[in-house]
């Protein structure tokens, strides 16, 4: 079997981020969570899992956390994980690997099926921004400018479709993530989650500015 790493950024996801990387370490040894700038036990839940750390000095983003998890190891494949899933399973992993293993796909993206009404929902409204994902990790890391954005899956999406690689959404049945008004606060997740979101769909805007060169 060709070399596989699963590669989970974490920002405070003590809770969760051990039975992630418990599900991962069925499927490979080479576990690598990128810590970005967590101020809670993340750390230290992902070593005692197993897992290798690798700490940001601060919270820059999922996509500096994901780009750092990727130059620390030297798989050829590589799974993306959240590192708030509930449910995780070999089967899932699985299931987004299978396809891009076989050479049908050149990226898989997973949607949550059955693991709750409101993450499934979200989830399918906007499928594209799914953090959990199967793919060369070479290919993943000619992403350009995926080491900048705070939320890269805009930029791997426009990769895609730039490059013309073949890709497509697979189901992950009974699988959910830690909604964020449950993990901080209904008022301070609602905040976070509207950032988020803000950031996320001006994606297009700074990408176009940087073509310009300004």
């Amino acid at each position: 079997m060709p070399s596989v790493a699963v590669v989970i950024p974490a920002f405070n996801e003590a809770d969760t981020v051990a039975q992630v990387i418990r599900a991962a370490l069925e499927l490979t040894p080479d576990v690598v969570v990128a810590s970005d700038g967590s101020t809670d036990q993340t750390v230290e839940a992902a070593r005692t899992a197993g897992a290798r750390v690798i700490e940001l000095p601060h919270n820059a983003g999922k996509g500096p956390a994901l780009k750092a998890a990727l130059q620390a190891t030297q798989a050829e494949y590589v799974i993306m994980l959240d590192a708030d899933l509930v449910g995780l399973t070999r089967a899932h992993l699985d299931i987004l690997l299978g396809p891009v293993l076989a050479g049908q796909l050149g990226m898989s993206i997973g949607i949550f099926d059955g693991g709750g009404l409101i993450t499934d929902l979200g989830n399918k409204l906007t499928p594209h921004l799914s953090g959990q994902r199967a793919c060369l990790r070479a290919w993943l890391l000619t992403v350009p400018h995926l080491g900048e954005e705070r939320w890269p899956e805009p930029a791997i999406t426009a990769a895609l479709k730039e490059q013309r690689v073949k890709w497509d959404y697979v189901e992950l049945p009974n699988l959910k993530q830690v909604m964020k008004e449950k993990k901080r606060g209904f008022w301070k997740g609602a905040r976070h989650r509207t950032r988020m979101y803000i950031d996320l769909f001006g994606f297009k805007r700074r990408k176009k500015k940087a073509e310009k060169g300004g």
